[in-house]
């Protein structure tokens, strides 16, 4: 008999991988307007080279579904864990539009990579486990959010160069990805599923994820931007709004379980959404620090547990088969999050950046909107 996938060694693999996942991306998010001022880009040009961090993954990701479905998920952890460690100083050191751009492709598949690698390893642990794994696997990247960020604004803040401070990002993620490594299940993969055409339902529940990624993915390359921008923190402080969501969010996450059993379904996704529009108002419409500080805190707890009910329901809906419905809700929800942030640079240029934030919590008003079609059983 073949020795079980789910172990102490393989859990703690998983958690550092996605830990690592979630540190090396919010280590970006404190670089943004550094990045943006070495290479003289205005909102428009800065939409499009964000654009190309979410190609890279968009392409990366069917590609290491494939190759995992049939060596293993491993080889791919370790490859996206590298790439990522490699292309992070990129970013703080690419002086031209041209070079930032390809840095962020690269940091993109890379991204991209290991999101799709670490999540087969979990599914795998978690099949062999007799209890429920996912939501602590994913609150680890949300750890990982939140120093990733932390580390960075304090770096920034203690007048390191950006450069300087993505090297000690980079070796922390390193570390992490070192330490994953001989953990990492070493079973071949099998078969990959056939592809199917996502039902109206499924479709539903994937464009409410999309959404709530969007907001994930706006805070992260926009947030430091619009804090500075409206004059409420100086630019090596940014990263804060993002550090003070990631709390929030893991903090939702590390609860999540309890809170669904205790509201259900629909309150949850109700609630959660009522709870995000609030932190957006907070946000947009305090001029005072503290208070935008804490519309990023609201945010936070209010989307924390939306993503997770939303991939309950995929699982549990009968109009297709759960694996193909969950996994149309990740690519589209991955879009989101990826590709999203790039259109926040267009509306902001043709408008202004609160603008944006705006119609940002106005798609996010959908979330309430439908809580009781989507979770009707």
């Amino acid at each position: 008999m073949p020795p079980s996938a789910d172990t102490p060694a393989t859990r703690l693999a998983t958690r550092l991988a996605f830990f690592a996942a979630g540190f090396a991306m919010s280590c970006w998010a404190p670089l943004v307007p550094f990045a943006k001022a070495r290479t003289g880009v205005d909102e428009a040009e800065l939409g499009l080279l964000l654009l190309c961090l979410g190609i890279g993954s968009l392409v990366a990701m069917p590609v290491t579904g494939w190759i995992s479905a049939r060596t293993g998920s491993r080889p791919m952890i370790l490859l996206g864990g590298a790439g990522m460690v490699l292309c992070l100083p990129l970013l703080a050191a690419s002086g031209e539009a041209w070079l930032l751009a390809l840095a962020l492709l690269l940091f993109g598949a890379s991204l991209g990579t290991l999101d799709v690698a670490m999540n087969v390893h979990a599914v795998a642990v978690e099949r062999a486990s007799d209890r429920p794994l996912m939501s602590g696997f994913h609150a680890l990247f949300s750890v990982g959010g939140f120093a990733g960020a932390g580390l960075m604004t304090l770096l920034l803040w203690q007048g390191l160069s950006p450069f300087a401070a993505s090297l000690a990002g980079s070796a922390v993620a390193l570390a992490a990805v070192l330490a994953a490594g001989p953990r990492l299940l070493r079973a071949q993969g099998g078969e990959p599923p056939k592809l199917a055409v996502p039902r109206a339902a499924v479709l539903l529940l994937a464009g409410l994820a999309a959404v709530t990624f969007l907001v994930e993915g706006a805070l992260l390359d926009w947030g430091a931007l619009l804090l500075v921008g409206r004059a409420l923190v100086e630019p090596a402080q940014g990263g804060l709004g993002y550090m003070l969501f990631s709390v929030a969010m893991t903090v939702g996450r590390l609860t999540g379980d309890r809170i669904v059993m205790a509201l259900g379904d629909r309150r949850v996704l109700f609630s959660g959404g009522l709870l995000t529009l609030a932190g957006f108002a907070l946000l947009l419409l305090s001029d005072w620090r503290p208070g935008a500080l804490a519309g990023f805190v609201l945010i936070g707890c209010g989307a924390s547990n939306i993503v997770p009910v939303l991939f309950s329901l995929a699982g549990r809906q009968t109009v297709m088969p759960p694996a193909l419905a969950i996994a149309a809700v990740t690519t589209t929800g991955y879009a989101g999050i990826l590709a999203g942030p790039a259109l926040m640079g267009f509306v902001s240029h043709a408008t202004s950046l609160p603008l944006a934030f705006w119609m940002l919590a106005l798609l996010m008003a959908l979330v309430p909107a439908t809580a009781r079609i989507v979770a009707r059983n």
